[in-house]
């Protein structure tokens, strides 16, 4: 869709209260949003962080799941249609709720195909980083929390 391509309406939807855009969303939305972000590093270890137009921080490479689309191809799609990048998913998901928000998450690792080059390929996309441990941004709550999900030990 036009609109949601155009890099005005993401300036315009930042500058919306981010409850009221959580309701935009649920009128037409199921009950609970459903996402797939990807926690990309390279062979040195560093993490692959995005700025979004209309958010302040870092966050991950992730978004809507389609109606039908599998976790798995939906997380591969936002690599792609965000920074340009095929992508390995490394392993099972960790999947996370959020009942507050109605919001599930399925976070997957990845590491990018030999020869990827992340640059910013969306509307929504300013700029594309690989960060070092020591050296990462401010990141976003929700890039924060899916990175400690991913980083837990699991039982």
């Amino acid at each position: 869709m036009f609109w949601t391509s155009h890099p005005s309406f993401f300036r315009l939807w930042g500058r919306i209260p981010k409850p009221l855009r959580r309701r935009v969303v649920r009128l037409f939305s199921p009950s609970f949003t459903v996402g797939a972000n990807v926690v990309v590093t390279d062979d040195q270890g560093r993490l692959l962080l995005v700025r979004h137009s209309y958010r302040a921080h870092w966050g991950l490479p992730g978004g809507l799941i389609e109606r039908g689309e599998e976790p798995a191809v939906a997380a591969a799609r936002e690599a792609r249609e965000e920074v340009g990048i095929e992508v390995e998913l490394l392993g099972d998901p960790v999947v996370t709720i959020n009942t507050g928000f109605q919001q599930i998450d399925f976070i997957y690792r990845a590491r990018p195909a030999p020869g990827s080059v992340a640059v910013p390929t969306s509307a929504e996309i300013l700029e594309v980083g690989w960060f070092a441990d020591d050296a990462r941004p401010m990141l976003q709550s929700e890039a924060a929390a899916a990175l400690g999900a991913v980083e837990r030990p699991r039982h």
